[in-house]
C-alpha cells in the first residue's frame, strides 16, 4: 500500500482519536469539579428595590414590565445603580465582561455590593476571560462572590499544553455563552445586547491608544413576572456541568483581593479615569434611584422571556432552541418585518423564509452594519452572498455606515412584525445564533413599547445613518437619500472588498 496512503489514514485516525479522548476527559473533570448548587432568592421586604419595586408589582399583579434603554450612558447607570440599591442578591450572566473602564467601575461597585452582605454569583464565558483570570480570581476571593465560567479550557497558562487543548476541543469549545443577563434582588433586571466593555457605553471612542469604536446597543430594563423565567434560566446555567467555578481551574493559586481593591481605587480615582467618565456623563450618580428611570417602566401583561438552555452547548436536544421560538415569530408576519442584527447570515433556511414572506406581498427589510462599520470580515463575506439574493426577492437592506462623529457600530437585535409584535435580545439572525452560541431575550406585544421600538429603527435607518442597498440591473447600488449613489460597498477599500467576495463562496457560512 502506497506510504502516503496509510500516513493520510493514520494521522486523521490519531487526531480524531485524541479528540474524542480530551472530550471525555474534560467530561470527567467537568463532574468533578461541579460547584454546589444555588437557586435565585426570591424577593422579600427591606432592600431599597424592594421598596421602590414592590407597590408598582402589587398595582401589576402578574404582570412585568419593560423599558427600552438605547442610550449608552444611561445603559451603564441603570448597572451600577441596581449594584448599588441591591441589598440581597446579583446575578450576572456575560459573554464579555472586559477589564477596562467600564469594566472595573462595576467590579468596583459589585465589591461595594458584596461588603454589604449581598450575595453575588457571576457566571462569564471562558473565550473572553483567558490571558484575564486575575480579575476574576480576585473577585471570587471575596466571600460574597463566586465566580464561575462557562465551557471553559483547563489550561490557563499560555503555552503549547493549552494550544493542544483548544485543537482538540475546537467543535465543543466552539459554542459559546453569547447572552447578557443582570439581576437584582428579583425586582429588576437588564437583558439584551450589550456585553460589559467601554464600547458598549460610548467609551471607547475617547481611549488615547489605537482607534477603537463605541457601539450602538440596545437594553431591555424589566421587572415584575418576567423574572422568575429569567431567573429559572440564569440557574439552570449556574448548576449546569458547563460552568465550573474560577477556583477549580487554578489550585492552589491565591490572588490578593486587597491588591486587587487597591488596583481598583488607583485606576478609577486616576485623573484621566475620572475625566473619560465626566465626559462621557457617567460619573457616578449620588442619587441611584433617580438613575433607575423607573417611570420609564411599562406594564403589560404580554411580556415573554426567551432562552436557549445550557445543554446547548453539547449540540443536543434541539427542540429547545430559541430558532424554535424565533422562526414562527418571523413567519408570523403578513404586512412587515422589520430585522435589526449586526451580524446577518440567514443560511439557507433563513434565505428562504424571507424571500417566501416578500414573495407574499410582505414588506420585509434588514438593517445591517456596512462594510466599513463591520468588525467581522468573515461574517460580512456571508452576508455578502445572501444580500444579493435577497435583493432579488424583493427584501429591502440598509446597511449602517455613519459619516459623522461618534461613528457607532450596530449592535442592537432586534424583530418587530407588523408594527405588533416584537424580540429584543442577545440573538443575531445568523448561523453562530441560531446553532452554536446560547442566546436570550424578551418578546413582547404592547402597543407602546412596539412605538418605541418602531421610532429606534426608524432613527437606525435613517438617511443621516445608513445607506439603502438595492439592484441596479445585476450590481448592488448604495443611496443615501437622493443625493448619494454608489455601485461599491461605501468607504470600503480593494482588499476587504477581494476577501469578503472570497469568503462568500466558501463553504463556512453554517460556523458564522
Amino acid at each position: 500500500m502506497n506510504t502516503w496512503l496509510v500516513w493520510g489514514l493514520i494521522v486523521p485516525s490519531l487526531l480524531v482519536t485524541a479528540s474524542l479522548v480530551s472530550i471525555w476527559s474534560a467530561g470527567r473533570f467537568a463532574k468533578r469539579n461541579r460547584g454546589a448548587p444555588s437557586t435565585a432568592i426570591a424577593p422579600g421586604q427591606g432592600t431599597p428595590l424592594d421598596d421602590l419595586l414592590a407597590p408598582h408589582e402589587d398595582r401589576h399583579a402578574g404582570q412585568s414590565a419593560v423599558a427600552l434603554i438605547d442610550d449608552p450612558a444611561q445603559a451603564l447607570r441603570q448597572r451600577l445603580a441596581l449594584a448599588q440599591l441591591s441589598g440581597r442578591s446579583l446575578d450576572l450572566l456575560y459573554y464579555i465582561w472586559d477589564d477596562d473602564l467600564s469594566g472595573r467601575l462595576l467590579a468596583r461597585a459589585l465589591l461595594e455590593a458584596a461588603d454589604r452582605g449581598v450575595r453575588v454569583r457571576m457566571l462569564l464565558d471562558d473565550v473572553n476571560v483567558l490571558n484575564r483570570d486575575p480579575a476574576y480570581r480576585a473577585l471570587d476571593r471575596h466571600p460574597g462572590i463566586e465566580v464561575r465560567l462557562f465551557n471553559p479550557i483547563r489550561n490557563r497558562d499560555r503555552g503549547v499544553r493549552r494550544g493542544i487543548e483548544i485543537l482538540l476541543n475546537a467543535l465543543p469549545y466552539n459554542r459559546r455563552m453569547h447572552g447578557k443577563l443582570w439581576l437584582a434582588d428579583g425586582r429588576v433586571g437588564l437583558t439584551g445586547g450589550r456585553n460589559i466593555a467601554d464600547e458598549y457605553f460610548g467609551l471607547a471612542s475617547g481611549r488615547d491608544l489605537a482607534p477603537h469604536r463605541d457601539y450602538d446597543d440596545l437594553d431591555t430594563l424589566l421587572a415584575g413576572q418576567v423574572l422568575r423565567d429569567a431567573e429559572a434560566l440564569f440557574d439552570a446555567f449556574w448548576n449546569s456541568g458547563v460552568a465550573l467555578p474560577i477556583r477549580t481551574l487554578w489550585p492552589g493559586k491565591r490572588t490578593r483581593l486587597g491588591r486587587f481593591r487597591k488596583r481598583l481605587a488607583a485606576y478609577l480615582d486616576h485623573p484621566r479615569s475620572v475625566e473619560r467618565l465626566r465626559e462621557a456623563k457617567l460619573h457616578r450618580p449620588e442619587d441611584a434611584a433617580g438613575a433607575l428611570v423607573l417611570e420609564q417602566l411599562h406594564w403589560t401583561p404580554t411580556v415573554t422571556f426567551l432562552g436557549d438552555p445550557p445543554h446547548k452547548a453539547l449540540g443536543t436536544e434541539p427542540d429547545g432552541w430559541m430558532p424554535a421560538s424565533l422562526l414562527p415569530l418571523v413567519r408570523e408576519a403578513t404586512r412587515s418585518l422589520r430585522i435589526v442584527t449586526p451580524y446577518f447570515v440567514p443560511g439557507t433556511q433563513g434565505l428562504t423564509a424571507l424571500a417566501s414572506l416578500a414573495a407574499t406581498g410582505v414588506k420585509v427589510e434588514i438593517i445591517t452594519n456596512g462594510l466599513a462599520m463591520a468588525d467581522n470580515v468573515l461574517v460580512y463575506g456571508a452576508y455578502r452572498w445572501a444580500r444579493d439574493r435577497l435583493l432579488g426577492k424583493n427584501v429591502s437592506i440598509y446597511e449602517v455606515a455613519a459619516l459623522s462623529e461618534p461613528r457607532r457600530m450596530l449592535h442592537s437585535k432586534a424583530f418587530l412584525v407588523d408594527d405588533r409584535k416584537a424580540f429584543i435580545g442577545s440573538f443575531n439572525f445568523d448561523q453562530r445564533s441560531a446553532f452554536l452560541n446560547t442566546e436570550m431575550g424578551v418578546v413582547f406585544e404592547d402597543p407602546v413599547l412596539v412605538k418605541a421600538l418602531r421610532a429606534m429603527i426608524d432613527k437606525t435607518r435613517a438617511p443621516d445613518n445608513a445607506f439603502a442597498v438595492a439592484l441596479d440591473g445585476r450590481r448592488p447600488v448604495w443611496s443615501r437619500g437622493e443625493t448619494v449613489s454608489t455601485h461599491i460597498e461605501p468607504e470600503s477599500n480593494a482588499l476587504k472588498r477581494a476577501v469578503t467576495y472570497l469568503i462568500g463562496h466558501l463553504p463556512i457560512h453554517r460556523f458564522l
